[in-house]
């Protein structure tokens, strides 16, 4: 099911991939090469049925300790330190 046009700003949307990263009680999991719908003009990202449900069994995973996570480096920075 490919959705027609982005809903925020109608941009023509395009096959593509794209990354999330989120933050759950302090914790960060960064999810990468998720096959998307990608608008042109805004970026936003649109997911098919079943790539969310892939999303939310990583998440239910993520939340139950059972993944097994690469490291990643990062770095934290609040707007007023910068």
């Amino acid at each position: 099911m490919k959705p027609e046009k982005c809903s925020l700003c109608k941009g023509k949307l395009r096959r593509g991939v794209t990354d999330i990263v989120v933050e759950v009680e302090g914790r960060i999991i960064s999810i990468k090469e998720i096959p998307a719908y990608i608008c042109d003009e805004c970026g936003e990202a649109y997911f098919t049925p079943e790539i969310s449900r892939k999303i939310d069994n990583i998440m239910k995973k993520f939340h139950e300790s059972k993944l097994s996570l690469h490291p990643i480096e990062a770095g934290e920075l609040t707007l007023a330190e910068a």
